[in-house]
């Protein structure tokens, strides 16, 4: 009896993480356009099949540079999404035929998760309407896109364990230690004291204070700090042990 092989395509799915001026972390997201469906329940995520002659790695890149217009962003393959019902809906279904004008039974995603500077221009060249959405506020997505935005966050916790430099991928080159804080407490679920966050910030020579305090804000203004790359190599000293 001959195996039971299907049309299986593979595509990479790319969750691109930012964090805003009210130090919310966000996601962004695409609009597709499918008939008979509510426009705010057209988002999705930035994504694509791979072409012929392309390595996966490199489709990631593409997708990233089609929707942000950014050469170089920081990347990282987390996870493989094969769940044969994963695109079992009949909108889903529809979409792809619309889109990929393919005979496809199912679609395997490689899933990549990016960090961007919120304050980043984008400046599409495939999408017409891309928005970031808070990470709280993530409407309902098509496919398995909830789960692999879920699974990514995770990612994301385990990525700063390993290397806590790529934290500042997401703050201005100026931040205050507020900012710092809150974006650590919300990648981490750590709940740290912000005095004792603050001392310890305070003995990293990587993490430099700046001649430059905030302006028009309600509160009492912060002084600015910046991230030195080249000094934290040296040390590489977690922020929280």
């Amino acid at each position: 009896m001959s195996p039971n092989f299907i049309h299986t395509y593979v595509s990479v799915d790319c969750v691109v993480f930012g964090f805003d001026h009210e130090n919310r972390l966000n996601i962004l997201l695409v609009q597709r356009h499918v008939d008979d469906v509510p426009v705010e329940m057209q988002r999705k995520l930035p994504g694509s099949l791979i072409f012929s002659d392309e390595d996966v790695d490199d489709a990631a890149e593409r997708v990233l540079h089609e929707l942000t217009g950014i050469k170089k962003m920081v990347l990282k393959q987390f996870k493989c999404f094969a769940d044969p019902e994963r695109a079992n809906n009949m909108h889903d279904i529809k979409w792809m035929g619309e889109e990929y004008k393919q005979d496809i039974d199912r679609i395997i995603t490689v899933a990549y998760l990016s960090l961007c500077k919120i304050d980043h221009k984008i400046n599409s060249s495939k999408y017409d309407t891309v928005d970031w959405f808070p990470f709280d506020e993530i409407p309902s997505l098509p496919f398995d896109h909830n789960k692999i935005i879920k699974e990514s966050l995770i990612e994301v916790r385990r990525w700063i364990e390993m290397d806590f430099s790529i934290i500042f991928e997401l703050l201005p080159k100026k931040f205050t230690i507020r900012q710092l804080y809150q974006l650590y407490c919300a990648l981490s679920e750590k709940k740290i004291d912000i005095k004792n966050f603050h001392k310890r910030i305070s003995s990293f020579n990587y993490i430099i204070p700046m001649d430059e305090i905030e302006t028009n804000v309600s509160h009492r203004a912060a002084r600015y700090y910046k991230f030195d790359a080249k000094m934290f190599k040296k040390n590489n000293t977690k922020l929280i042990k």
